[in-house]
């Protein structure tokens, strides 16, 4: 029997920078189904099965690619309420941001982020960046089961 493909969720409020991520993954042939958050309220909903996810099927995403700045909630207090959730703590988060603040990348480590990526301003270093992420988050990095 195979393993369930998990699948990943983007939080970003960027539409380009969403189009782009979902391009770079497809490029790395990733069969992880990407589920799209516009901002830090909706991806509780969809990690909570609120709201428009409500139907959503059981099971925590493989890995989430985090924007730190957003409208309603930003991905700091996003990453608080996961890291203090036992059912999604173990969820890995990566914060993709374009903020180079120490301080964000000190606050973020201290919260329980898995990693820290400045988003580069060049197109082609930015979808470089996310396959690397896609596939070693995605695919290759395990996890603890999750508590039923």
């Amino acid at each position: 029997m195979n393993a369930e493909v998990k699948r990943i969720l983007i939080v970003d409020d960027s539409p380009k920078d969403v189009e782009l991520t979902i391009a770079a993954l497809a490029e790395k042939n990733l069969a992880n189904k990407v589920i799209v958050a516009e901002d830090g309220e909706e991806a509780l909903d969809y990690l909570y099965k609120r709201g428009k996810f409500a139907a959503y099927e059981n099971g925590n995403p493989a890995v989430i690619l985090l924007d730190m700045k957003m409208p309603k909630m930003n991905g700091k207090e996003v990453l608080k309420h996961i890291r203090s959730d036992p059912n999604l703590k173990f969820i890995p988060v990566i914060m993709l941001t374009s903020s180079a603040e120490e301080k964000d990348l000190f606050e973020s480590y201290n919260l329980g982020v898995n990693s820290y990526v400045v988003k580069p301003v060049d197109i082609n270093q930015f979808i470089d960046a996310i396959k690397v992420l896609g596939q070693y988050w995605a695919v290759i990095n395990q996890v603890p089961p999750e508590r039923v």
